[in-house]
């Protein structure tokens, strides 16, 4: 009998990731050219410490095709609004990127596809909603690595999808389960994404709902079960919300009524064949010495190499 073999995959929310090792990792870490090259390092060792901690078998680093998808502006218009740098009639938005990283961000797309890194995305789609799609294909567990919390919500121990969540620039990672999440915010997966667009979220441009904060979501979806379940309680008398809740959850309700499409990642998008299998060496390697030499990568590189090798 042949039995099938369980394989760890770990989805990397790729922007969040590079600016993060943007921020993290100092300017003054430069190619022989004196171009600034902290992203593009930051993030190597960033996976290359994931790699010799976790051990996954696949890994896809999701990308961003529309970080603000028309669909989801005509819905809140507002929606990460202020992060706009430029808008296209034609295609995604030009998002405000600081200009010492713009330029790291194809040498980013080369080194993994030297590397032989998956890398997919999805038109009118963001990463979050490649790694919703990719986590609920997975048949065995599924290891998030994001600094964005709206990917809470795809947090389920009976599957084993967990989300690792850097804190403190790229240096430790709080690894969120079903209890810890419980124990932060009080819901389950299944709940964060109406608990968030309740209490809404400036860095999203969502405005949730005057007056319920976080705990309060919390509270009214422990009682109520849901979003549903409150809109419900709204509309009953009887129901024991205060006339403050009950007023600025009327108040609510349009924005109340199109949020959970915007919040809630897609979990349906067609996604590029990809091979998501992780290399143990590299899939070019005359293209990687190329850009290694280049972009002078040193010990970044030569650290992923190593784990990778495992």
């Amino acid at each position: 009998m042949i039995q099938s073999v369980t394989r760890r995959i770990m989805l990397l929310d790729t922007a969040s990731l590079y600016f993060r090792a943007y921020f993290g990792v100092p300017e003054s870490v430069r190619a022989p050219d004196g171009t600034p090259v902290n992203a593009v390092r930051g993030l190597l060792d960033f996976i290359a410490r994931l790699v010799a901690d976790h051990h996954p078998d696949d890994l896809v680093a999701c990308l961003d095709e529309d970080w603000r998808p028309a669909w989801r502006v005509a819905l809140i218009p507002s929606y990460k609004a202020h992060r706009v740098a430029e808008e296209h009639a034609e295609g995604p938005d030009a998002e405000t990127v600081p200009d010492t990283l713009s330029p790291q961000v194809p040498i980013i797309d080369a080194v993994l596809d030297a590397l032989g890194i998956a890398r997919v995305g999805a038109p009118g789609y963001e990463a979050d909603d490649v790694i919703g799609t990719l986590a609920g294909r997975a048949a065995g567990p599924v290891d998030i690595v994001t600094g964005d919390r709206d990917l809470f919500q795809l947090i389920d121990d009976a599957r084993g999808v967990r989300v690792l969540y850097p804190v403190k620039g790229m240096s430790t990672l709080t690894g969120f389960d079903g209890a810890a999440l419980r124990a932060k915010y009080g819901v389950d997966g299944s709940s964060y994404a109406d608990l968030a667009l309740l209490r809404g979220d400036p860095s999203d441009g969502l405005p949730g709902v005057a007056g319920i904060g976080e705990k309060t979501a919390a509270r009214l979806l422990d009682q109520f079960g849901d979003l549903a379940g409150i809109l419900a309680a709204v509309d009953d008398p009887r129901a024991t919300l205060t006339a403050t809740q009950r007023k600025r959850l009327t108040e609510a309700r349009d924005y109340l009524a199109v949020a959970p499409t915007v919040v809630r990642v897609a979990t349906d998008v067609a996604l590029p064949p990809h091979d998501a299998a992780l290399p143990t060496a590299p899939r070019d390697p005359e293209a990687l010495d190329a850009l290694n030499a280049r972009w002078g990568l040193g010990g970044s590189l030569t650290r992923l190499l190593s784990a990778l090798q495992r």
